[in-house]
């Protein structure tokens, strides 16, 4: 049953397939509810409750029932679906490395408060603790290992317990579901919160054993540099981009020739080491490997009848945050913002996605002083003022938008942030 004709191709309300899978209710304007596969009986009650609802809609005036587009607050998702509609399929989920409060502070003053940044449409946010096992201080391994397996560890370990017990990820979880999963980064793939969620090394800079972990984890999509890792020979002659395309994977060296790609496994290593700076080259190739794996995970997901996971850094907000580069970390930040802009636009367009924007930890000790001491003078300018070269343990924001949203509240530990994301997505 559809509300409104030609919304969805083949929008049943009721699809079978041997039992019956699934139902999604569509309602004026492109929202839908689709609920989880039916195992026990509360899903026949809720399966039944959305059968009604429907049936509610269909008997109201057309007039009554149309949702306008546009607002601040997304009508168009928050007041479409009368029944439950908390069903996350999908994660986006979007890590800002070095990312703190004030660099994302730093990017709305810079932009205008009349031209807000895409973080400001979050429709929740949170709060996380980045201390690691052994230090008040993390570095990425630590970090990236809470975020992506819900367990703290020591600095410098990867995937790994302090025991060096291998954890496993909820992107590896997924991977065993059936669901499409994927990365983007602009660091090289081997690094360390990439391959948090694939790897798992005793040291973070074990890059050849990382790389290879890569290859056997199963992800879909992979883009990022680190070429040099794939490429070079080893004992038996051969490469890892051997071995991937023995696995099926197409892999390619520019992103333009992912432009024909729309399904299917690619890997897509576009330097040497790292990819260039925001402002030395890159160009937009961040929101637009966003855009590209949105779309090919999209369409895998869709062929298994399961979800999806991207897993999305914008890894040189650190580098250039290490340098105190004011320069940099605006260019590095207007770039994320672009692609979470990405992101929430297919969020928008696909509900029971998830999108999670949050960073490992802060780096630089970044503050925003007043270019004059004495606040009670009008306007005297913001400072970029820097308290370190190196991490700090402040506490980082979360930011939530789409299905779920309302699910992830108050202070938490990394750690705990994966452990619920998890749930939401009933990894197990």
């Amino acid at each position: 049953i559809a509300v409104e004709k030609g919304f969805q191709k083949g929008g049943d309300l009721i699809r079978s397939k041997k039992v019956i899978k699934k139902i999604v209710l569509s309602v004026d304007c492109g929202y839908f509810c689709r609920l989880k596969k039916i195992r026990k009986m509360d899903d026949w009650k809720r399966c039944l409750g959305v059968f009604a609802a429907a049936v509610l809609l269909l008997a109201t005036p057309a007039d009554a029932r149309r949702v306008k587009r546009g607002g601040a607050k997304n009508p168009v998702r928050q007041a479409a679906c009368v029944a439950e509609c908390d069903t996350v399929r999908n994660l986006i989920y979007m890590i800002g490395d070095g990312m703190g409060l004030a660099h994302v502070t730093m990017l709305q003053i810079a932009e205008g408060y009349d031209n807000p940044v895409s973080f400001m449409r979050a429709e929740n946010v949170a709060l996380i603790k980045s201390y690691s096992r052994n230090n008040r201080v993390t570095d990425s391994a630590a970090a990236g290992t809470a975020l992506a397996t819900g367990h703290k560890t020591n600095n410098s370990m990867l995937g790994v317990l302090p025991d060096s017990t291998a954890v496993e990820s909820m992107m590896a979880k997924a991977v065993r579901r059936g669901m499409a999963t994927g990365l983007v980064v602009t660091c090289y793939l081997p690094h360390a919160t990439p391959g948090a969620f694939y790897a798992h090394q005793v040291y973070r800079r074990t890059l050849e054993p990382i790389a290879e972990q890569l290859v056997e984890s199963g992800v879909d999509v992979a883009f990022g540099g680190g070429k040099r890792y794939f490429t070079a020979r080893r004992a038996d002659g051969t490469t890892l981009v051997d071995r991937l395309r023995t696995k099926g994977y197409r892999v390619i060296d520019t992103l333009a020739a992912a432009d024909t790609i729309t399904s299917g496994k690619v890997v897509g290593l576009f330097a040497s080491k790292h990819m260039p700076y925001a402002h030395k080259g890159r160009g937009d190739y961040l929101p637009r490997a966003v855009g590209k794996a949105l779309e090919i995970l999209s369409n895998d997901a869709a062929e298994r009848d399961e979800g999806f996971m991207l897993v999305v850094e914008g890894s040189m907000i650190d580098y250039v945050s290490h340098r105190n580069d004011s320069e940099g970390i605006l260019a590095e930040m207007r770039d994320f913002d672009r692609a979470v802009r990405v992101a929430m636009e297919y969020v928008d367009a696909h509900p029971g996605t998830l999108l999670v924007v949050t960073a490992d930890h802060e780096t630089g000790g970044l503050t925003l002083p007043s270019g004059n001491a004495d606040f009670t003078k009008s306007e005297s300018g913001v400072l970029y003022k820097y308290g370190s070269k190196s991490h700090t343990a402040v506490m980082v924001p979360v930011y939530l938008y789409g299905t779920g949203a309302e699910r992830i509240n108050g202070v938490m530990e990394n750690s705990d942030l994966a452990n619920r994301l998890m749930e939401i997505l009933e990894l197990e």
